[in-house]
């Protein structure tokens, strides 16, 4: 299975990382009743942090950011979906006891704990970002300051230059 597969089928809802239910059971090789089912006949296993069903506003908003939920007849569950974290990933492998169930949860933890890597990565370079932009901000305020000192004494001189041309002459005119 690849990476990117898994990757895409990783949504952020409820500010949480999480997988639905159908992605999962596709992934397992089993219908997702059959996932669900398992679930429900174990949800002491489940508490809300580990997995929770979606609203309907959720799941009709997570369609149309999709292209590949279809709308229409029999192209849907007319269940909303569950939506499982990272720890209810790991703990739909001790529900759906197949080999390929746990060989997908391996594969699946590794790209969540990948996911939380990168994401550190990108905060350290961001707070990096961020003192550098302090840091260099009064720096580059000077120059700002220097450089409008400098164009406004260029504009003073144009004007002067406007005003001498459009003065209005006295003495004698021709015509």
């Amino acid at each position: 299975m690849q990476i990117s597969v898994i990757q895409n089928k990783i949504y952020e809802i409820r500010g949480q990382k999480v997988m639905l239910d159908f992605d999962l059971a596709e992934m397992y090789g089993v219908d997702t009743r059959v996932l669900k089912q398992a679930v429900r006949r174990n949800m002491a296993r489940f508490p809300n942090n580990f997995m929770f069903e979606m609203t309907r506003k959720e799941y009709n908003f997570l369609r149309s950011q999709i292209v590949t939920l279809e709308k229409g007849r029999g192209k849907f569950s007319k269940y909303l979906p569950y939506a499982f974290t990272e720890q209810g990933v790991a703990m739909l492998s001790s529900v759906l006891n197949s080999e390929r169930a746990i060989q997908v949860n391996i594969i699946i933890i590794r790209i969540f704990v990948l996911i939380r890597q990168t994401a550190i990565a990108h905060k350290e370079l961001y707070e990096k970002i961020v003192s550098l932009e302090k840091k260099y901000n009064k720096n580059f305020k000077q120059i700002f300051q220097a450089l409008d000192f400098l164009l406004s004494e260029k504009q003073e001189e144009k004007q002067k230059e406007e005003d001498y041309k459009n003065r209005k002459r006295i003495g004698y005119k021709s015509d």
